[in-house]
């Protein structure tokens, strides 16, 4: 599809993965070889880490909802990814939303992640992860979790946490406005465990305590971390039946994700528009009403105001120098009829409706999504590549001093330039790569080859068996 020799221009490359998207069933292609990477490595399949990551849209063909972009520090149209993760940051599958504002279908209004993990991730995961306990271990250990999903503290509210648990799937995630400290005696200096090997040493202290919202609550154990500052940062889990050092280790390794986003972006095109064209969503998905969007504005807009002039009616009553009195009494008119304003805005947004179908909002103010097809196909691709590149890596750590080092090798290896030679006697393919840009990187990659050669590859059409060397 690609070509031999040379990559085709954009446009026909465009034009093939179309083809291929529309031809095939991408969705299922996805969730297949997420199957088949959680089976293979069942130990880390049971931590997922789920997080989310805004494809920022620039184009004009398409309206998108605006939401906010973090690292851009502005509110962007585009479309939020919910990639799902291990500790090692290899991914598993993704999950793209055009709207992040949908009502999750069980008794609670909260969007964006928690609605994602709950109505498309949690049933995907449910049938994919591998060496989940029967419905009879469950039963007879109230204790007892199927697999832990890891997130950040957006999605710390009882009502996600509860829901999740009801499946019982375990949590571990941030806990929201921590004011109280607890007393540096109850920390430890403990040993906790790195995912991917080794350990790392933290001062920690735990508790069993609960999750409210109102009457309900929930019982999660929560660990501190108290760092050399004193600064503790609070951990809350569901999953009690974990240890503290294990749950510390794994939460501490979220930034795993952190880290492939930027990787992705920089190294993979993750946020690349690679087809044009949208499509309709369905008119009866429920968006923030425009009209109280408004009114919500004028409304925030309106207190600020208010709060500008008390100031200053504030400070030139503080003076009390006999100054201008006309221009304090012209102040004082302006905050009542501000504030008078203010009951009517908030009277009329609370009889406007927040949330409408997007069937009732006219078509130029209707949002519609990127063509999915395309993009899903490529993340796949991309996804392998990206799990292939990272198996690489792992082979040549060994050898080298830092992960960034063994990445930037690999990077340079998959661009370097190879004599083929085939041998049709003894059925063999020589692939001979020429050498790297210093000695050290020759002995590495050297190293590299002769394990691969080991493995025993065979050409998928020829048969013939693979040889490695450098040149």
């Amino acid at each position: 599809m690609v070509g031999l020799d040379r990559v085709p221009e954009v446009r026909t490359l465009r034009e093939k993965i179309a083809v291929m998207a529309n031809t095939g069933t991408p969705h299922q292609w996805m969730r297949d070889l997420s199957r088949t990477w959680m089976e293979a490595d069942p130990q880390e399949a049971g931590y997922l880490y789920v997080d989310g990551h805004v494809r920022v849209y620039h184009g004009a063909g398409t309206l998108l909802p605006r939401r906010y972009v973090s690292r851009e520090r502005l509110c962007l149209r585009g479309t939020t990814d919910y990639w799902i993760n291990d500790a090692l940051g290899r991914p598993f599958f993704v999950v793209s939303k055009a709207i992040t504002d949908l009502p999750v279908r069980v008794r609670t209004q909260t969007g964006g992640l928690a609605a994602t993990l709950l109505d498309e991730i949690v049933p995907a995961l449910l049938a994919s992860v591998p060496g989940q306990p029967s419905e009879a271990e469950l039963a007879a250990d109230p204790l007892l979790h199927r697999f832990v999903v890891i997130f950040d503290r957006e999605g710390s509210s009882h009502s996600l946490l509860s829901q999740l648990w009801e499946q019982r799937i375990g949590a571990i995630t941030s806990r929201k406005a921590v004011k109280d400290l607890w007393p540096d005696s109850e920390f430890a200096d403990i040993a906790v465990p790195v995912p991917g090997g080794g350990a790392t040493r933290m001062r920690l202290a735990s508790r069993h305590t609960v999750v409210s919202a109102g009457t309900a609550s929930i019982p999660v154990l929560e660990i501190r971390r108290l760092t050399p500052t004193g600064h503790q940062t609070a951990i809350i889990t569901t999953a009690r039946r974990m240890d503290s050092p294990v749950v510390a280790g794994r939460m501490f390794s979220r930034w795993c994700q952190e880290n492939f986003f930027a990787y992705m972006m920089q190294h993979y095109d993750i946020d690349g528009l690679v087809q044009y064209g949208g499509e309709e969503l369905p008119g009866t998905l429920e968006v923030v009403n425009p009209a109280w969007r408004t009114l919500d504005k004028a409304v925030k807009d309106t207190a600020r105001r208010i709060r500008t002039l008390h100031a200053d009616l504030g400070a030139a009553t503080l003076q009390n120098d006999g100054g201008d009195i006309h221009a304090r009494a012209d102040r004082l008119q302006d905050i009542q009829r501000l504030e008078a304003d203010a009951v009517d805005l908030r009277l009329t947004r609370r009889n406007t409706p927040k949330k409408v179908p997007l069937a009732s909002l006219p078509e130029d103010e209707c949002p519609r999504q990127l063509a999915p097809l395309g993009k899903m196909l490529t993340d796949t691709v991309k996804m392998i590549a990206y799990r292939g590149e990272t198996a690489l890596v792992g082979l040549l750590r060994p050898h080298l001093a830092k992960e960034e080092e063994a990445r930037a090798l690999v990077r340079e290896l998959f661009v370097s330039s190879a004599d083929l030679e085939p041998n049709a006697q003894d059925n063999t393919l020589t692939i001979r790569i020429h050498r790297m840009a210093c000695p050290a990187h020759d002995k590495a990659i050297g190293a590299l080859l002769a394990e691969l050669t080991q493995l025993a590859f065979h050409h998928p059409e020829t048969n013939a068996r693979l040889i490695y060397e450098l040149a």
